[in-house]
């Protein structure tokens, strides 16, 4: 969930971090997650709601109603200062009534990344969104439940929280939860590497998705993550799974940049060569 946004949506995005940023200096870490709770809360309304969405981002209705209504929507059902968000949102301009909702679920993100910073599980949510996103796409038991989108007897996130309650941070376990119960169409793959861009963006670096035959120990992806940030010439988070079927090497990639040394791809390369040969 990088956001790409034009136009308006970009200026409005712009401002909208600047003022929950300003916002959120000011409380505690339990805030910041209330704030983003709320947040996410008030995304679910909007996604519901086909024309509240295009009411709140008609360009021919005044601003100021269009701050009235948001205010009328949410009134005592969440934190004030998710509240003032809202409205403020609510009263600026976008180039699409989408464009609203990605952005809400954005701010949603900050607000938690801010509450992971003031207590000090920035890195742990980081590695923790991963590590997740990693075993749901390793087991298909896991994929097939989250995938299942018709009503279930009880909310998905009552199975994520057996699973990882106690085992990873509750910024994690929120962030989590939100997305099994709320997808917005994504797969939890899709939606876990959606707030790991989201993350990166927020903190101004990049995500290095590392591939190896044999897992990385701590100090070469600190090596790497490094070597990484020079080349590019911003912080690089480095991201490693294992595949043992890469055979040896590794390959890395940094948004749309491909650097594949794996062994697999030097044989396929000399196989296509030989082929060529022999024709």
């Amino acid at each position: 969930m990088s956001l790409l946004l034009k136009g308006a949506s970009r200026q409005s995005l712009a401002v909208t971090r600047s003022a929950l940023e300003k916002l959120i200096s000011a409380v505690d870490a339990a805030t910041a997650a209330k704030i983003s709770a709320d947040l996410f809360a008030m995304v679910k309304v909007l996604d519901s709601s086909s024309a509240v969405r295009r009411a709140l981002t008609d360009y021919a209705r005044d601003e100021s109603a269009k701050s009235t209504l948001g205010k009328d929507i949410f009134k005592g059902l969440g934190s004030a200062q998710a509240l003032e968000i809202f409205s403020k949102m609510a009263g600026l301009r976008w180039s699409s009534p989408r464009d609203f909702g990605n952005v809400l679920e954005f701010l949603g993100v900050q607000a938690l990344v801010a509450s992971a910073e003031k207590s000090g599980s920035l890195a742990d949510l980081e590695s923790e969104i991963f590590a997740v996103s990693e075993t749901i796409a390793k087991s298909p038991e896991l994929r097939a439940f989250f995938a299942v989108r018709n009503v279930v007897s009880a909310p998905k996130s009552e199975l994520l929280t057996s699973l990882l309650s106690g085992k990873v941070t509750q910024a994690t376990l929120d962030l989590t939860s939100y997305l099994v119960d709320h997808p917005r169409g994504r797969n939890v793959e899709a939606g876990l590497n959606d707030f790991a861009a989201a993350i990166a963006q927020i903190k101004d670096r990049q995500i290095a998705h590392v591939v190896s035959a044999t897992a990385l120990s701590a100090e070469q992806i600190s090596r790497l993550a490094k070597s990484l940030t020079k080349t590019f010439g911003r912080e690089i988070k480095v991201n490693a799974s294992v595949k043992q079927e890469v055979v040896g090497g590794m390959s890395i990639r940094v948004a749309d940049e491909l650097i594949d040394g794996t062994l697999l791809t030097r044989i396929s390369q000399a196989d296509r060569l030989l082929a060529g040969k022999n024709a």
